[in-house]
C-alpha cells in the first residue's frame, strides 16, 4: 500500500496527461491478479467496485476520534488541519506527524490486507467496531499511506485522475486496444474486474449482468436551440426532462430493482413499482423517471422528496404521494416469459440473485450499441401497464423537430407543463453508460433571476480547496429591515473571478467559524435558478433550487437587491402560471407530463 500512494501522489503532482497514463501503465503491468484487482479498484477512488452496494458506513466522528486517539491530539486537531485543507485524507497526515512511533517501525500493509480490512470494517456494526479496526489498519501505516488509505475510505482521493485516464492506462499497460477497455468497464462497473480481464485478455468477455447497475449515459447542456438542431440534425427526438428520480430498473423473474443514479438499491422507496415490475412478463433493464404522480399530472418535486430515503413507505404515505416510472430507454431484454409474482417464486430467485447466480443471463440482448430509434421501438413493444389503466408505468412523451423555432416552441411547451426543459437525442445515438456526449443534449434555461448580497463565503473543495468559492447570499426583507438567507451557490464564476474576490472577502471578513466566513454585504450577485420552493431552512422563507451565480453586479449596490415580497411575487406568479397551463395540457396530450401515453 506504501508502494500505491506513492503512486498516488506522483499521479497528483503532475497535470500531464500522457505522464498520468504512463506512471499507471508501469505500476499496473506487473501485479499478480489479487493486488491488480485492489490497486485499479482504488485508484477508481473507492474502497470497493461502483457497482458494489455496499457502504462503509464510517463517520467523520469515529475518523477523528481515532486519529486524535493515535496521535494523542487534542480533539479538534483534526478539524483545525481540515480547515487549512479541505482534504481530510491530507489532515490525518497532517495529525498522524505528531506520533512517537519512527518510520522504521511500520508495517505497511499489502493492498489486498487493506481490501480485506476494508470489506471487514463494512461487516461489522456500530462505530466503536469499526473504528477498532481503522485504528489498527492506520497503526501500521506512515503518514502518507494513511492519508490515502483514508482518502478511498471516503471516496475522496483527488489526485487528477479521470475514469478515461485509467482506462487508457489499463489499455497500455496490458496491451489492449481501449475501447475493449471502455466497453468491458461500461458492462461490468468494476475497475479492478475490468484490469484483470485486461491482463488475462479476457475484455471480450464482459457481460451485461442483471442486477449489476451500468452507469446510465449522460447528456451535454445546451441552451440554443439553433446550435442543437445544427450539431444533432436535421431531425431530432424530444423528450421532457423531467422533474424527478432518475433510475434504472432491473427485472428477472421475479427480482425486480431499482437503481438511482449514483447506482445505490433504493428499491425499498418505491415497493408499488417492484409490484408492478414484478408482474411484467420479459426479463431486461429499463432507463427512465420516476415521478410522483397524482389526478392526471405530475406532482412538483418538493412532493416526492417526502418519498425519498423511506424504506418500505407505509400504505399512507403511498397513497398521499403516488408514484410511476416513465420509461425512455431499454438498455437489455430477453424473450417473453411467464410472469409470476408468488412469494415462493419470488424469495428463490431473490436468494439465487443475492448468490450470483444466474445474473448474467445470456437469454438478455443488451441494447446499447443499438442506434435509440430501435431501442424505442422495441421498449414500445413491451406495452408497458400504462397509469392511466391501472398500471405503474408511462413513456415518455416523445416528439420530432426539425427546426430552431419548433424546438423552441416544444420547450415552451414543456415548461408549461412543470418540466425542466428537454432532452433532445439523436435518434441514431447508441447508449453510452458514465458518459457525457454530443449523443444527448439537456436543454434548460433559468426561470429569472434575482440579484442577491453575499453574506458569509466557505473555502470549497476539490481544485478550489484554499479559496472562497461557496457563496451564501441573502435578498432585504422590508418588514424587519434586514437581510434574510434564500441560498447558496458555488459555480458560475471562473477561476480568475473567484481567486479575485477571495482576496477581497478575506479583507472584509466579519467573522470567522471554522470553514465560513461572515463577510461585509456589500458583493451582490445575479443568481440564477430552475425552480423556487417553500423552505423553513432559510430566513426568507424560500429556497432556490439549482442556483448559479450568473455574474458579480458592481454597478449595483446592497440597498438595491431583490426582496423577499419579489420572491413571494415570483413564487405565487410561476405556481399560478403552472397550474393553468398544466390543466390545460392535461386535456391536450396524453404525455406523462400531463397524463401517460
Amino acid at each position: 500500500m506504501r508502494g500505491w500512494s506513492e503512486l498516488a501522489d506522483r499521479v497528483a503532482a503532475t497535470t500531464r496527461t500522457s505522464e498520468k497514463t504512463s506512471l499507471l501503465a508501469r505500476y499496473l503491468a506487473p501485479l499478480e491478479e489479487p493486488e491488480l484487482r485492489a490497486a485499479a479498484t482504488f485508484l477508481a477512488g473507492r474502497p470497493f467496485a461502483e457497482t458494489d452496494q455496499r457502504a462503509m458506513g464510517l463517520g467523520w466522528a469515529t475518523i477523528a476520534a481515532v486519529v486524535s486517539n493515535l496521535a494523542s491530539a487534542p480533539a479538534g486537531a483534526l478539524g483545525e488541519a481540515y480547515d487549512r485543507s479541505s482534504d481530510l485524507g491530507q489532515a490525518v497526515a497532517e495529525v498522524l506527524w505528531l506520533r512517537p512511533e519512527e518510520p522504521d517501525a511500520f508495517r505497511w500493509p499489502s493492498l489486498t490486507e487493506v481490501a480485506a480490512t476494508f470489506s471487514e470494517m463494512e461487516a461489522v456494526s456500530g462505530a466503536a467496531a469499526k473504528g477498532a479496526i481503522l485504528a489498527d489498519l492506520l497503526r501500521r501505516c506512515d503518514c502518507l499511506t494513511a492519508k490515502y488509505v483514508v482518502k478511498i475510505l471516503t471516496g475522496e482521493l483527488r489526485i487528477g485522475l479521470r475514469e478515461g485516464l485509467l482506462e487508457a492506462a489499463i489499455a497500455a499497460a496490458f496491451d489492449r486496444p481501449q475501447p475493449d477497455v471502455s466497453m468491458a468497464l461500461m458492462l461490468t462497473g468494476d475497475t479492478g474486474e475490468t484490469a484483470v480481464l485486461a491482463r488475462t485478455d479476457r475484455l471480450r468477455e464482459a457481460r451485461l449482468r442483471l442486477m449489476h447497475p451500468i452507469k446510465f449515459m449522460l447528456a451535454s447542456p445546451a441552451e440554443d436551440a439553433a446550435d442543437i438542431v445544427s450539431r444533432l440534425g436535421p431531425t431530432v427526438w424530444v423528450e421532457d426532462k423531467y422533474d424527478g428520480i432518475r433510475a434504472q430498473l432491473h427485472r428477472k423473474g421475479d427480482v425486480v430493482r431499482l437503481y438511482s443514479r449514483d447506482l445505490h438499491d433504493i428499491s425499498e422507496q418505491f415497493p408499488e413499482i417492484v409490484k408492478a415490475a414484478r408482474g411484467l412478463d420479459w426479463d431486461g433493464i429499463l432507463d427512465g423517471e420516476i415521478l410522483a404522480y397524482a389526478h392526471g399530472h405530475v406532482l412538483p418535486f418538493l412532493k416526492l422528496q417526502a418519498r425519498l430515503g423511506r424504506k418500505d413507505p407505509g400504505a399512507e404515505i403511498q397513497s398521499e404521494i403516488p408514484v410511476i416510472y416513465v420509461a425512455f430507454d431499454l438498455l437489455a431484454v430477453g424473450p417473453r416469459t411467464a410472469a409470476s409474482t408468488s412469494a415462493a417464486s419470488t424469495s428463490a430467485a431473490a436468494a439465487n440473485c443475492a448468490a450470483g447466480n444466474g445474473t448474467a443471463n445470456s437469454a438478455v440482448e443488451p441494447l446499447l450499441s443499438v442506434p435509440l430509434v430501435e431501442r424505442r421501438q422495441r421498449l414500445e413493444a413491451l406495452c408497458l401497464p400504462c397509469a392511466d389503466d391501472g398500471g405503474r408505468f408511462a413513456l415518455s412523451h416523445q416528439l420530432a423537430a426539425d427546426s430552431a423555432e419548433m424546438l423552441d416552441r416544444v420547450f415552451d411547451e414543456a415548461r408549461a407543463r412543470r418540466n425542466e426543459g428537454l432532452m433532445v437525442k439523436d435518434p441514431q445515438s447508441g447508449y453510452l453508460p458514465g458518459r457525457r456526449g454530443m449523443g444527448w443534449l439537456k436543454m434548460k434555461r433559468a426561470l429569472t433571476t434575482i440579484d442577491c448580497v453575499v453574506t458569509g463565503v466557505e473555502v470549497g473543495h476539490g481544485k478550489r480547496h484554499g479559496v472562497l468559492s461557496d457563496y451564501t447570499f441573502a435578498v432585504r426583507d422590508e418588514s424587519i429591515g434586514r437581510l434574510v438567507a434564500i441560498g447558496k451557490a458555488y459555480t458560475g464564476l471562473t477561476d480568475a473571478e473567484i481567486a479575485e474576490m477571495t482576496r477581497w472577502f478575506e479583507a472584509h471578513t466579519v467573522r470567522q467559524l471554522g470553514r465560513f466566513r461572515q463577510v461585509e454585504p456589500l458583493v451582490v450577485v445575479e443568481i440564477a435558478f430552475d425552480v423556487i420552493q417553500r423552505s423553513s431552512r432559510h430566513q426568507s422563507g424560500f429556497a432556490l433550487r439549482f442556483p448559479r451565480i450568473v455574474r458579480i453586479r458592481s454597478d449595483k449596490s446592497p440597498d438595491e437587491v431583490d426582496t423577499v415580497a419579489t420572491v413571494e411575487r415570483l413564487y405565487r406568479d410561476l405556481q399560478l402560471g403552472a397550474e393553468y397551463l398544466v390543466t390545460a395540457g392535461a386535456r391536450q396530450s396524453r404525455s406523462p407530463a400531463s397524463g401517460p401515453a
